[in-house]
């Protein structure tokens, strides 16, 4: 469940079930994988004729960026690549600022650490854990060049007033979207907020594709055919053209050009062989056949937990917005304190309920503190992480009896830090062969 607080409740984290068999787990899969899928490995298995090297990949993508509603969708192997490759396309250099998130997957932030750039965390809204837009607004200097948010656990952060101030201010803004496949801001995907947006489709995310795979979003056709450059291994080649009159101005050749006379400064950055592999594009395209179902069990086991919190003025959900639906990739709640939240861990984890902190402020990882980073710099994501929040198992895997079980072992562990004295939970015989 991550770095284990200190503390009163804290110094017996240790006391953690991690050997044991949880009664309800976090679970190692995000999405459901049925007949579809079946049906798509055996068709690709023993096809006798392959269809051409691409076409799969080529629907699915045309599919992803009708579902997200953006101009392009470029699929690559992971996540972790998709943002290393919007990153590049930030053309970074030496003096730009960007700002960043601080409460989200290293993966996030890291691509970062390969430019002389500097990197300016921003603070978070305590209720949503996503970036602040009050905190970001105090941060922007002309020397701003770009701004990396996440949608914290599917919840959509604030995008309008976001992009209205990076149209003010003329900086990129890059979404992370990896918990966010199946949200709505505005009656709009996540993935089409903002200028470019990356997806995470591995094991875990709301749809994932039985290992990894990643896609990249945007609607700009320049920026589409230097990523479809770069992750085919081909060369990313951008060039300064001399225009009439002797100004100058920056190009990028298409992929089949060559420079000319009138061409000065020609660069070629060299890419890499990261294009989706077509089983997996193919499991990706039946995979969002089911993304609407399986994004309603996850609503539906969040708000029966809402329900269970309602009952206890202690602890309060991460909650979207009205004008924003949630897709909880993650289920996640606030206790006043921290040996509140040690204490409702422990409670959950001997009733057989495991339980995750999601994330470490980035800020404080080695590799930031390194670059001058320090404890104070962004209070309410320390405090959140440190003192409040905690995760709840919250996937469509959980069977009816597990999530029965959950609700109940919630209320319980509340009741008991409430002064009560609730009997032990029933486990029942049909759940993970417990009983």
């Amino acid at each position: 469940m991550g770095t284990a607080p200190t503390g009163a409740a804290g110094d017996h984290l240790g006391e953690l079930m991690l050997d044991k068999s949880y009664v309800v787990p976090w679970g190692m899969r995000g999405s459901i994988s049925a007949d579809a899928e079946a049906a798509v490995l055996t068709e690709l298995v023993h096809e006798s004729t392959p269809q051409p090297a691409g076409s799969r990949r080529e629907r699915f993508e045309r599919s992803f960026a009708e579902t997200v509603g953006s101009r392009h969708a470029i699929s690559v192997t992971s996540g972790t690549v998709a943002l290393q490759l919007a990153v590049r396309l930030l053309d970074l250099v030496p003096g730009d600022e960007v700002i960043a998130t601080p409460q989200t997957h290293r993966a996030t932030v890291q691509p970062l650490s390969d430019y002389d750039v500097q990197v300016r965390f921003c603070d978070i809204d305590p209720a949503t854990l996503n970036i602040d837009p009050a905190a970001l607004e105090a941060l922007i200097t002309p020397r701003t060049k770009a701004l990396l948010l996440v949608h914290y656990g599917g919840c959509p952060a604030e995008m309008d007033t976001i992009m209205a101030l990076a149209r003010r201010h003329g900086f990129v803004v890059l979404e992370d979207c990896a918990h966010a496949l199946g949200a709505r801001y505005r009656g709009r995907s996540p993935g089409a907020l903002a200028d470019i947006a990356t997806f995470s489709l591995r094991n875990t995310r709301n749809s994932s594709m039985l290992g990894e795979g990643g896609l990249i979003t945007c609607d700009r056709d320049d920026w589409a055919e230097r990523l479809h450059r770069m992750r085919a291994a081909d060369n990313d080649t951008r060039s300064v053209r001399t225009a009439p009159g002797g100004a100058t101005e920056p190009v990028v050749l298409p992929r089949t050009a060559h420079p000319t006379p009138l061409h000065r400064g020609y660069v070629r950055r060299p890419g890499s062989d990261t294009t989706m592999p077509e089983v997996v594009a193919a499991l990706g395209q039946a995979q969002l056949t089911g993304l609407r179902a399986a994004v309603g069990r996850r609503r539906a086991l969040a708000g029966r937990l809402n329900e269970v919190l309602a009952r206890y003025p202690f602890i309060t959900p991460q909650s979207a917005a009205p004008h924003s639906d949630h897709a909880y990739h993650l289920y996640t709640c606030f206790a006043g304190h921290q040996e509140l939240r040690d204490r409702l861990v422990l409670a959950l984890d001997r009733r057989g309920v495991e339980i995750q902190l999601r994330y470490f402020p980035q800020h404080l990882l080695p590799q930031w503190r390194h670059r001058g980073h320090l404890r104070g710099e962004c209070p309410v994501a320390e405090r959140s992480w440190f003192d409040q929040h905690l995760n709840l198992p919250c996937h469509p895997l959980l069977t009816p009896a597990q999530q029965d079980y959950l609700v109940e072992a919630l209320d319980a562990s509340l009741a008991e830090l409430n002064g009560g004295t609730p009997g032990p939970v029933a486990v029942p015989a049909t759940v993970c062969g417990r009983g």
